[in-house]
């Protein structure tokens, strides 16, 4: 089992990430939150990894911090959610705002989740109130500072990769520029991904 990977980031998407070790590059599935404080292309790199085996594939999930990961974990517990919704469930809201949501049984919270029902929120709750692993308040590492010139395309990608209609996401994405835009991803993307509901 592959628990962490330390290298060289070769490229990185809002849901994607390669990572070189040994010569060997890495494709690892990864949170829009995780990808906001990867560092540039060309530079190390390490993920707290989680290695999904099915019968057909294996499949490397990576998050920055021992939170994301704790919870990710927990997620892919529940019945109905597998890995790639987890993923999405992550990438929709920040991990301590997630587990927080959770405990207090936030319902309505969840389902502004892209792709979480009413149904899979209240299962989520039912499952995991008691069960959500403590915040550490691990900080992900620092990220180098750099202007994204294609935050737009980093932003409107990333809700596509949720699940959004282009068009509606296209529309979100220019409506969360408006008046005093985020200039980083996150809340950028936070902010389109309320407008997209």
């Amino acid at each position: 089992m592959i628990a962490l990977l330390r290298g060289v980031l070769l490229e990185k998407h809002p849901n994607q990430a390669i990572v070189e070790t040994g010569g060997v590059g890495y494709d690892v599935t990864i949170p829009v939150s995780t990808f906001t404080h990867l560092p540039e292309a060309g530079t190390e790199v390490r993920l707290r990894i989680h290695t999904h085996v099915r019968e057909d594939a294996l499949s490397l999930y990576g998050f920055l911090t021992q939170d994301e990961k704790a919870l990710f974990e927990k997620l892919i517990g529940v019945s109905g959610i597998g890995p790639t919704a987890a993923v999405k469930i992550l990438s929709g809201l920040a991990a301590p705002e997630l587990i927080h949501a959770i405990q207090r049984g936030e319902v309505e919270k969840l389902v502004r989740i892209p792709g979480v029902g009413k149904k899979t929120a209240e299962r989520m709750v039912l499952e995991l109130r008691d069960k959500m692993p403590a915040v550490t308040g691990e900080a992900p590492p620092a990220q180098a500072e750099a202007a994204l010139s294609v935050i737009d395309q980093d932003v409107l990608s990333a809700l596509l990769n949720l699940g959004c209609a282009r068009p509606q996401a296209e529309n979100a994405v220019r409506k969360a520029k408006t008046g005093g835009a985020p200039q980083d991803f996150e809340p950028l993307f936070r902010k389109a991904l309320e407008l997209v509901r």
